[in-house]
């Protein structure tokens, strides 16, 4: 390992933080489909499995690192400013969750799917509640639609909250009591509401705490504090001390402690335990800091591996990954193997064989299609979402386009 000593080196772009949105997406894809190796794993590499939802933790303290270091020196809460903030993380958001949204229901339209709506009565209602990211906010809806968008409904918090915590944090120097400030927040609205029928509406404390930027927030303001920190210290370093791999591995500590606890009745995992709930959102995500702190300051075959152009580009699709990977497109997915399955049984029966199928066993369908999903994804991001992307950039969607936008060579980062 070797310490990076100049911060040019980094002020543009970390093709190392692209490529760990690869892996963040690959563990939650892995996490909701570990059941798939019952039968394969002992019980407790399926429950090691089963929390690799740590993903989403990922997410969000490289969200919470990326808005602070593009904007933290130089935001300016002025109506101009705040426009030009909003169109670049309306761009970079929105199109492809739109569009793969809408599709969801279009989806049910066709299947009657009830893994859409919930059983929710009001199919166009809930569609909109989705496309302005409110359902995340309902207990009833959160996992409506397309189900692992609740996260955008977290990240979009963050997103229009970010300019006010760099506010606070620099005028009145208050930055660690405002996550104490929104926690609490979140518990006194549980207070109010769990006792009123309202949808769920901050219906009870495990949906808030999990499940809402009044619960999560903690991630976010750790990404903030790495931000702050590199560009006060810049990014060199002068102890040796391997912060990539420490940090990786005590992320993997914090899976281990959330897959001893006890699953909650009504939950599926042990992040939702107490314990689980205080792990992973009070210590993973210190983990996780110490992690991305590694890739910023050292040279290392992980980086170097995370920084390679084709898992770079598995990083930049990775969004679309994780918003297809469970859901309406994976589930046609399965299906075509399911019937693909039963007519290669068929032609093997008419021709007197008693071979195998190759699609015959639930472990090779599912690489196929996380095969499958990136070649989907990738063909996406190339073909629509870049496009939308710098279309977007260049229109004069909320504020004027200048000639250049001279945010678009960091935008690749954020």
């Amino acid at each position: 390992m070797k310490s990076i000593l100049s911060q040019k080196t980094v002020s543009n772009y970390i093709p190392a933080l692209t490529g760990v949105r690869a892996m963040a997406a690959y563990l939650v894809f892995i996490s909701h489909y570990s059941y798939i190796f019952d039968g394969i794993f002992p019980p407790l590499v399926l429950r090691f499995l089963g929390e690799f939802h740590i993903g989403v933790s990922l997410f969000f303290v490289l969200s919470g690192f990326l808005i602070t270091y593009r904007y933290y020196n130089n935001f300016h809460l002025t109506g101009a400013w705040f426009r030009q903030y909003l169109k670049n993380r309306v761009a970079r958001i929105y199109p492809m969750y739109f569009l793969l949204t809408l599709g969801a229901f279009v989806y049910f339209y066709f299947s009657n799917d009830q893994a859409i709506t919930k059983g929710y009565p009001h199919p166009i209602g809930l569609l909109l509640m989705n496309l302005t990211f409110i359902r995340g906010f309902f207990y009833q809806f959160w996992n409506t639609g397309i189900a692992q968008g609740w996260s955008l409904t977290v990240e979009e918090c963050f997103y229009f909250s970010a300019p006010v915590i760099f506010l606070i944090a620099k005028r009145h120097g208050k930055f660690y009591l405002q996550p104490v400030i929104l926690t609490a927040f979140g518990v006194v609205m549980v207070l109010i509401f769990r006792h009123i029928n309202w949808h769920g509406f901050f219906g009870n404390f495990t949906f808030v705490m999990l499940f809402t930027f009044f619960g999560r927030c903690f991630e976010f303001f750790v990404g903030v504090q790495l931000a702050r920190y590199v560009l006060n210290k810049g990014f060199t370093r002068t102890n040796k001390f391997n912060f990539t791999y420490a940090g990786f591995v005590l992320i993997f500590v914090c899976v281990l402690v959330m897959a001893f606890q006890p699953i909650p009745a009504g939950w599926a995992a042990g992040l939702e335990s107490p314990v689980g709930i205080i792990t992973n959102n009070y210590f993973l995500c210190v983990a996780v800091a110490l992690f991305y702190y590694g890739l910023l300051t050292e040279t290392t075959r992980f980086k170097s591996f995370l920084a390679m152009p084709f898992i770079e580009l598995l990083g930049k699709s990775s969004y679309i990954f994780y918003l297809i990977h469970l859901g309406y497109m994976a589930n046609l997915i399965n299906g075509t193997f399911d019937k693909l399955n039963d007519d290669v049984f068929a032609l093997y029966d008419k021709w007197g064989l008693e071979w195998h199928s190759p699609f015959e066993y639930d472990w090779l369908n599912l690489f196929y299609a996380f095969v499958i999903l990136n070649i989907i994804a990738v063909t996406l991001f190339k073909l629509v979402e870049e496009p939308l992307n710098h279309y977007i950039r260049r229109s004069d969607f909320l504020i004027k386009n200048k000639v250049r936008n001279p945010e678009n060579s960091s935008e690749k980062i954020a």
